[in-house]
């Protein structure tokens, strides 16, 4: 059975940072790609960040604008989000999702499995 458990969100102030993790099993982590999505209220999920499965490849969406940090630690089978100079603009439900396509796939259709979710507010 695979599962994908993020954990780490929460309520931060603007300005503040915060660190997603996300714990997987029953896959071979090293073998899929995986990446960070998040969906807001009334909007659509969208890509936020991704790194390939040896980790040599990373990808991120332009709103973030070099405040998000994506890594992964094969042998703990995790892998991270770290968020700086948050803005109330990046409260949403983030996802850490896992792809067996090769490089560093972008798109919702590229995942197959997915995690549940962590709340991330923004806010003063």
């Amino acid at each position: 059975q695979v599962q994908l458990v993020e954990s780490g969100g929460g309520l931060v102030q603007p300005g503040g940072s915060l660190r997603l993790s996300c714990a997987v099993s029953g896959i071979t982590f090293s073998s899929f790609a995986m990446g960070w999505f998040r969906q807001a209220p009334g909007k659509e999920r969208e890509f936020v960040a991704v790194i390939s499965g040896l980790g040599g490849s990373t990808g991120y969406s332009d709103s973030e604008k070099g405040r998000f940090t994506i890594s992964r630690i094969n042998v703990y089978n995790t892998v991270y989000l770290q968020m700086r100079a948050l803005e109330p603009e990046d409260t949403a439900v983030y996802y850490c999702a896992a792809s067996s396509v090769s490089g560093v796939p972008t798109t919702v259709p590229d995942y197959t499995y997915w995690g549940q979710g962590t709340q991330v507010t923004v806010s003063s």
